[in-house]
């Protein structure tokens, strides 16, 4: 049972526990393309299947020698040439060097690469060797980067664009991934139209969808946009039930806040089993979870930034848990605040603000104006959260406090 010291309210981190105990990673996976793979999240592990690199090779432009040859003599023989893509096939002797460029595979017989800066050309034929060198110099040797065999990734990794460029550097040209996530999302409210049209008295523009849909789909989920359904009995049933059909996820903003006696709190509780929470975080305290029928459901508050940060804090760990994705703690780092900032304890309270370094090194932030739940222009201007716990007051000038820079799905 989540309790927490606010009365009713539950803690973010217990009730983050609790969504993800509700839910196991999808069944199945899939064979994809390298053209498919980024941001698609891994089934199994990969196995390189060869050294890298595949064999030893120049780290400079230069001249290969075997360094034992450079105690009796500092000039040497040039034998010929290795290059990237056309190596020299014969076998370095005894009193010879080899001209070679960056990458090109290191000849028979010698073991270190002089960069070429550090050379004389005495003629065309003898290079002089002036500088000590140190035997093994300037090698790249087979599967110092990767050893064939050894696991690249682990299943649960969600690949990002120089992981998918590592497998192809490796000759992989397709992976096995998990299903990518269908989430259903619409709105509810009479309130509200869509841009582009008229508004009547009392009438507010739908901004949800279209800061949720995106986050969603950065996040590789494939999006069933409902739009906006009339606050009736039979139109809520329609569009739960529609939803439920069509996708893993059903994810609706508005009509979650607790005792409210709507069609739609009526309608999910017909249809499935829905849980809904007063949450003790700022903003945020509606939220709901459960099941429909066929799916998972999530529903989150109608203020923009409320909907927003309960997205963040609370239904993308759950949509990387059910993507089979390994979770890893949001990354948070100590700074200073540069100016006052209200707060009241009882509910963790996720500030936005703007962060930078200064000169010295130091992290500075500093709140974006005004922090409604209302104000979704605190979130477009801002970089990160600033995350002040929950038992925490007011905040002076010049205090610590913790942030948690915006990752790549809010900014």
């Amino acid at each position: 049972m989540i309790t927490c010291d606010s009365p009713g309210l539950a803690p973010l981190d217990q009730a983050l526990e609790t969504l993800l105990d509700m839910v196991q990673p999808l069944a199945g996976e899939e064979a994809v393309t390298l053209a498919q793979a980024c941001g698609r999240v891994l089934s199994q592990d990969v196995l390189s299947s060869m050294d890298v690199p595949p064999a030893d090779n120049s780290a400079m432009d230069g001249y290969a020698i075997c360094g034992a040859d450079l105690q009796h003599s500092d000039t040497l023989k040039l034998a010929g040439r290795s290059m990237a893509g056309h190596p020299f096939s014969g076998q370095l002797q005894p009193g010879e060097c080899i001209r070679i460029m960056t990458g090109a595979l290191l000849p028979a017989g010698a073991d270190t690469v002089v960069m070429q800066e550090n050379v004389d050309v005495v003629a065309d034929a003898l290079i002089r060797f002036p500088h000590p060198v140190s035997t093994g110099d300037n090698v790249r040797r087979r599967g110092e980067d990767i050893a064939a065999g050894s696991r690249l990734f682990s299943a649960g990794r969600r690949l990002r664009a120089a992981d998918v460029g590592l497998l192809a550097s490796i000759g992989i040209a397709q992976v096995m991934v998990k299903p990518r996530l269908r989430v259903a999302l619409l709105a509810t409210g009479d309130e509200l139209v869509e841009p582009g049209t008229t508004l009547a008295p009392g009438q507010i523009y739908q901004s949800n969808s279209y800061t949720v849909a995106p986050v969603l789909a950065r996040f590789g989920c494939e999006v069933v946009n409902l739009g906006i359904v009339a606050d009736t009995a039979a139109a809520l049933r329609s569009a739960f039930e529609q939803a439920d059909r069509e996708a893993d996820v059903v994810m609706t903003t508005g009509g979650v806040s607790v005792g409210e006696a709507d069609y739609t709190r009526d309608v999910l509780e017909s249809l499935g089993r829905i849980d809904f929470w007063r949450l003790a975080i700022k903003p945020g305290k509606p939220f709901a979870c459960g099941r429909l029928a066929s799916s998972l459901f999530l529903g989150l508050p109608g203020n923009p930034v409320s909907a927003l940060v309960t997205l963040h804090q609370l239904a993308l760990p759950m949509l990387r848990r059910l993507s089979g994705e390994t979770l890893q703690p949001p990354q948070r780092l100590p700074a200073v605040v540069t100016e006052a900032l209200r707060k009241r304890p009882g509910r963790t309270d996720f500030q936005r603000g703007i962060w930078s370094l200064t000169g010295d090194g130091r992290v500075v932030v500093r709140p974006t104006g005004g922090q409604s739940s209302g104000v979704l222009s605190s979130l477009s201007q801002a970089n990160c959260y600033i995350v002040l716990e929950q038992m925490r007051g007011a905040v002076g000038a010049g205090e610590s406090v913790t942030i948690e820079p915006f990752d790549g799905l809010l900014l």
